[in-house]
């Protein structure tokens, strides 16, 4: 007999059309307090791995330098049975280098803009956010009978 928790359980393409799907990535980073800093993050998919773009002197980009360790968050879903959603336990690489900045950039102009290429000015000031997966959990109700 197996579980239910394995029976909600998303696979791996699942996860990953899952996460091409939805649009606002929730990213939880350590504060200097000790309490969790939760902060929506627009993102793209490069290679299995969600990316993000923000203002290097961020209040998450500071915690990230403190302590890599994240734990980021996507869900869907108004009604019960319908509700979705992925964990992933991540260490976040900050990444300054003016080309990487420039594609994630681009990429989320392309997800979420117009298209239009992003300016070395905007960029200058931004960071890149790749988010090295440790580990992944998630759940698709809409997978439950009845």
């Amino acid at each position: 007999m197996s579980s239910r928790r394995a029976e909600i359980a998303m696979s791996s393409d699942e996860v990953l059309a899952f996460l091409a799907s939805e649009r606002v990535l929730t990213v939880a980073t350590l504060g200097q307090d000790g309490w969790p800093h939760l902060m929506p993050l627009w993102y793209v998919v490069r290679d299995g791995e969600c990316w993000g773009w923000t203002y290097g002197k961020s209040q998450k980009v500071r915690n990230l330098e403190r302590d890599e360790r994240c734990t980021l968050q996507v869900e869907a879903g108004s009604e019960y049975h319908e509700l979705r959603g992925v964990m992933i336990k991540a260490r976040a690489e900050i990444v300054r280098d003016a080309s990487v900045i420039a594609e994630v950039g681009n990429g989320l102009s392309a997800r979420y803009g117009d298209g239009s290429p992003v300016s070395d000015r905007v960029a200058a000031k931004r960071v890149a956010l790749r988010f090295r997966v440790e580990s992944v959990a998630s759940f698709d109700h809409r997978k439950l009978a009845g």
